[in-house]
This record gives C-alpha cells, structure tokens and sequence, in this order.
C-alpha cells in the first residue's frame, strides 16, 4: 500500500532518517510541531498509516499489514538505515519492524507503549464518533459540543477532531470507523514474538508518569525484547506525552538522536 506522507528537512546522507508514526485514530499532523522543531537538523518522514488520515483505505488492519506498508515506504525513498518513533499504535508498528527486520532500524524511540496487548478503553470513543450525526453538522465546533456530551477530555476531543474533514458532499472522517472498530482486537494486541527474538539496537522508551500504558510489569516484557533500550518517564504527562509536556519530550528524543551510537557514515541515495 502507498501511504501518504508529510516530509520535512532534507537528506544529508549524515545520519538516518526519521519516520514518525501516529497512534490510533490519529494521523500525520499529530507529529506536525515535533517534525518543525527537528527539521532543520534531520530529514523527517511522517506516514499516515493505513485507514488514517490520507492513506489508501482497505477492509484489514494489524501489525504485519502495517509493517508491510512502512518498509514499502522505505524502499520508495532508497533508505537503507531509518529512526522510527512512534507512538502508542505506530509504537507497536515501530517495534515489530525493529524486532523483523533490524538491519533497517538504526535505533528505536517508542512512546508510552509497551509489546503487549491492552485492554479495550475505546468503546466509549468510538462510540461517540459513530453516533456523530456528520450530515447534520454545521461546523467543527459544533462537533466539538457534540462529541463533549461523551467525552469529557478536551485534549481528546481536539485529537480526535484533526481526523474531521470537509469535501465537497460534506464532512467526512479520515479514520475508517467500521475497519478500525472491526479489528480492534488486533491493534490492541500485539503480534506473537518468536522465541529467542529481541531487538539489539539502541533504544528508547518514553512514557508518561500519569499515564499506565507503561508500567512495572510491561518494562520486563520492554527489557526482554528491547535489551538495550533505555526507559525514561516524563513527570507530568499523561498518554499524549509529546503534547501534554512538549518540551521535555522533545529534550529526551533530542538527547538521544544526538548520542554518538546515531551517528552512521553517509548511505547513497
């Protein structure tokens, strides 16, 4: 699949790209303020992945699928070595394409996520957006009152609402509701790891100290498959933890893309 993508900074040969990749029910623009801050310094690729924003719809969505379309991505753009980050959903696509194929991840950044499968926590959510009555709407504001009547987070309802367009027949969603409520199950989980399977480049965990994506038991589960990933928790923020305390996301994710281990002789193009 051909996925839409957001680029930024140019290619210098110095150090490996970065691709950004969004969480579910998001898209490219989650990463828009991060990509600007880092552009002048590093080439940066932000995907929408499959069923989200701008990228080709299709009726099936799970990791291998995911993974699939990022390294034809990659291999579009001649890249030998990349950086993924990625959060929560594309943190568990970052993950699986460092743990199948490893010789194109130069270093790993996965934010507040683990290899594990999580608990439903969307109903509500995707309940809310279903019930979003789009040919009634008048304005995005309006959508935002609406969706307030479920969803008591603002935050989350801003999130959400960068998913809302306008076209020509009227507002649409850029999320494919009925596939990503279909195969909830599979995003929520994560794929079986083989025996003996880890991922032996450098890495980083950032996680938020109010948020429980990461926790005691899923660093052990980090620490087998990752070993030699570094954890850092975030004070103050919660799940969104490049929105919810942006300059020290960005302080952690600078300090590490600027560690001597990055650093790789210049790859043709």
């Amino acid at each position: 699949m051909k996925l839409h993508y957001r680029e930024y900074g140019t290619y210098t040969g110095q150090r490996p790209t970065l691709i950004f990749l969004h969480g579910l029910l998001g898209s490219s623009s989650n990463w828009h303020s991060v990509a600007r801050q880092l552009e002048a310094d590093y080439h940066i690729i932000v995907p929408d992945l499959r069923n989200h924003g701008r990228s080709p719809r299709s009726h099936r969505i799970d990791y291998p699928l995911m993974t699939r379309d990022l390294v034809e991505l990659i291999e579009e753009h001649g890249l030998d070595l990349v950086l993924l980050v990625g959060h929560s959903m594309g943190g568990k696509v970052a993950m699986w394409l460092a743990l199948e194929k490893p010789d194109l991840v130069q270093a790993l950044v996965v934010v507040d996520i683990a290899p594990v499968s999580y608990p439903n926590r969307f109903d509500t959510i995707f309940s809310a957006l279903q019930k979003l009555d789009l040919g009634r709407l008048g304005n995005r504001g309006e959508a935002e009152v609406r969706l307030g009547a479920c969803l008591e987070d603002p935050g989350l309802r801003q999130y959400l609402l960068q998913s809302l367009a306008r076209g020509e027949k009227g507002w649409f969603w850029r999320i494919n509701l009925e596939v990503l409520v279909q195969d909830l199950d599979n995003i929520l989980s994560f794929p079986p790891i083989p025996a003996g399977r880890a991922y032996l480049g450098p890495g980083l965990f950032i996680y938020g100290t109010e948020s429980d994506y990461v926790t005691a038991a899923t660093r052990t589960e980090i620490q087998q498959f990752f070993p030699y990933a570094r954890l850092r928790a975030v004070s103050g923020a919660g799940h969104w933890v490049y929105s919810d305390q942006p300059e020290a996301f960005l302080s952690a994710l600078s300090r590490f893309l600027a560690s001597d281990s990055l650093l790789v002789k210049p790859m043709p193009r």
